[in-house]
């Protein structure tokens, strides 16, 4: 037994200290925790004796109340729960799938002196990886002259502006990245990512002019620069004196 007076002394702290952990549960105690407290107590021999302290009753009328349902929650609580409803839209309104570009094949017989790497690089600007897994290729020394490839033909894209310069004397007769020596005067370009080989369209948006080149080397190397043009392309582009411009281009193929 507990002497009297020990208890008097001890009540006044055991409610300050119940007072205090029904604000620290107020604050932190979701509210689903919360009603699966209330359930719990409601349902203990000594809730009766918990119900009759007032800080925690009132936390467990709180936690016992509805809540209040705010518009947002319960619409975003309607599109989880109906999981057809997004199906349902794109099927009314078909136009907003974008139709996927189907792949179109080009077919090529392999002549003598042809590699996998020559034909995917120089010639049809297509990953020579890619050009292995197309034909079932797992050896690409048996690449036999008379056999027939299925090329996939690289789709045109949109125009997009760039920043280009030009180069040619300093480079005339070195190797480009393609492996050939370089023509200050044919229709190349060199290009960071394109693929070698790529065929691009490049344009003047200032007098109109239009030229087609291939991309057969790599660059340009200073920043702030898209494309390296060479010199025919430059003079053709009325560029040379200019010395860098902004054209538009777009992928061919």
């Amino acid at each position: 037994m507990i002497p009297l007076g020990l208890r008097k002394t001890l009540a006044p702290v055991a409610h300050r200290v119940m007072l205090s952990l029904s604000e620290q549960l107020k604050r932190f105690a979701r509210p689903g925790r919360a009603q699966a407290l209330a359930s719990k107590t409601a349902s203990h021999p000594r809730g009766l004796v918990m119900s009759k302290m007032p800080a925690f009753s009132a936390l467990l009328e709180e936690a016992q109340s509805p809540q209040p349902t705010r518009p947002q929650q319960t619409l975003a609580m309607a599109r989880i729960s109906d999981p057809q409803e997004p199906r349902a839209q794109l099927l009314d309104n078909p136009q907003q799938i974008p139709p996927k570009a189907p792949v179109r094949y080009a077919e090529y017989t392999v002549k003598p002196g042809d590699t996998l790497w020559k034909l995917g690089v120089r010639k049809f600007a297509v990953d020579p990886d890619r050009l292995a897994r197309e034909n079932s290729i797992d050896d690409p020394r048996r690449l036999q002259p008379g056999q027939r490839l299925r090329v996939p033909v690289r789709a045109a894209s949109a125009q997009q502006p760039v920043v280009a310069s030009w180069y040619g004397q300093e480079h005339h007769g070195k190797p480009m990245a393609n492996g050939e020596p370089f023509n200050m005067y044919a229709a190349t370009i060199a290009h960071k990512e394109l693929p070698l080989g790529t065929r691009v369209e490049l344009s003047n948006p200032e007098t109109g002019q239009k030229v087609q080149a291939v991309v057969t080397d790599r660059g340009p190397f200073i920043q702030g620069r898209d494309v390296d043009l060479s010199y025919g392309l430059a003079r053709r582009l009325n560029m040379v004196e200019k010395g860098v411009g902004r054209l538009l281009m777009r992928v061919v193929a």
